[in-house]
């Protein structure tokens, strides 16, 4: 215990006598999680529409003002005819265009049925299909208006119907930060972790102390545990950190025990770094030990489920999505601080990280070369 002490006290002097290094471990990360949950925002609600209006009728206004005040709309103008909407949707101003035919009124009363034209912008995907499904609903809920006016009282008692209520659980308002800011901070914590893990024992080698160590008697196991524990507890404070800004710039409380979260976090850290270790033990430089980091980490960004759900993966990527230990943080994360979810539910995932943390920290310490 002795020596471990000593190389930690070596550590931690090293850490903080690097000035330049004090500020990526604990103010980027933080600047960056008030910035990312804006941008990774994909509740989208300003979808610009241009309406060609060929009929002019009391329903064409209605339903106009109907789209207006959805909230998800806005109404970027009236074009004269289809082909003018369409020169606004090629310059960028509109997004989806709606065409309402002649006589709309007409045939609307008259005959019960009629049709409207919808055309979406497909190079922003996202936004085109979202939008259209989005004016989709509004019009199904105008046709079901103006059903309700239409129909006749009835003369006999009304039958029993079945009623829909929808009811969102563990995020009731729908908050998109409140989704993305612990998937977010997990990415945070794992880039600062193994990053900087990785950089670790490669500076060793560049500097020349690497050899000055070898020739001590220090275990290799040792070696480990003494660049281990300084950053796990950085990695600690960067957590804690980060949900003092979730809470305090977000409104996001954990539902579920804290206690669990730091339990699965301090395992989480210890194959984290282990990995970090572990690429650095086969690299030669830091910018080799970045560049391999860097391919690494940015697969377990993709294949998190922090953008796009596992569920909606391919095969292939499910399997390379469950062969990365991101992927069970952020579920775990989501679990407990919007579902409220305790260590039972919790516990298939736990053990599987710290199996990742056994495999990469062994593989780390038998991987290290020490001459006697």
């Amino acid at each position: 215990m002795r020596t471990l002490k000593f190389l930690l006290e070596k550590e931690f002097r090293q850490i903080f006598r690097n000035k330049s290094l004090l500020p990526i471990l604990f103010v980027l990360p933080m600047v960056q999680l008030l910035i990312m949950p804006l941008a990774a925002d994909f509740d989208i609600k300003d979808i610009r529409v241009a309406i060609v209006d060929n009929d002019h009728s009391s329903y064409s206004r209605r339903l106009t003002e109907k789209i207006g005040a959805s909230g998800y709309f806005h109404i970027e103008g009236f074009a004269a005819s289809y082909a003018e909407a369409l020169r606004l949707v090629g310059t960028g101003s509109a997004d989806i265009i709606l065409e309402i035919p002649p006589q709309f009124a007409r045939n609307l009363v008259k005959e019960g049925d009629q049709k409207v034209y919808l055309a979406a912008d497909a190079i922003n995907g996202m936004k085109g299909s979202l939008g259209a499904s989005y004016l989709t609903a509004v019009l199904t809920d105008f046709n079901n208006d103006i059903r309700v006016e239409w129909m006749q009282p009835q003369k006999m008692e009304p039958q029993p119907t079945i009623e829909i209520v929808q009811e969102n659980w563990f995020n009731p308002s729908m908050n998109y930060p409140f989704f993305m800011v612990p998937g977010i901070l997990v990415i945070l914590v794992t880039m600062v972790a193994g990053f900087i893990a990785a950089l670790n024992i490669v500076q060793e080698k560049e500097i020349g102390t690497i050899e000055q160590i070898n020739v001590t008697p220090i275990k290799k196991w040792q070696f480990i545990l003494g660049k281990l524990i300084p950053f796990w507890l950085i990695g600690m404070i960067d957590f804690t950190i980060g949900l003092l800004i979730a809470r305090l710039v977000y409104g996001i409380v954990p539902v579920g025990h804290i206690g669990t979260l730091y339990l699965f976090l301090s395992v989480y850290l210890v194959a984290l770094l282990g990995f970090g270790l572990l690429v650095s033990t086969y690299s030669d430089n830091q910018l080799q030990a970045m560049f391999v980091a860097f391919f690494f980490i940015m697969i377990f960004i993709l294949m998190s489920g922090l953008f796009t759900p596992v569920e909606n993966m391919p095969g292939w990527a499910k399997v390379i999505s469950h062969m990365t230990p991101v992927t069970y943080f952020i579920e775990v994360m989501r679990m407990i601080v919007l579902k409220g979810s305790d260590f039972g539910d919790i516990r298939t995932p736990f053990l599987i990280v710290l199996g990742f943390a056994v495999l990469l920290n062994a593989w780390a310490i038998f991987n290290y070369r020490k001459t006697s």
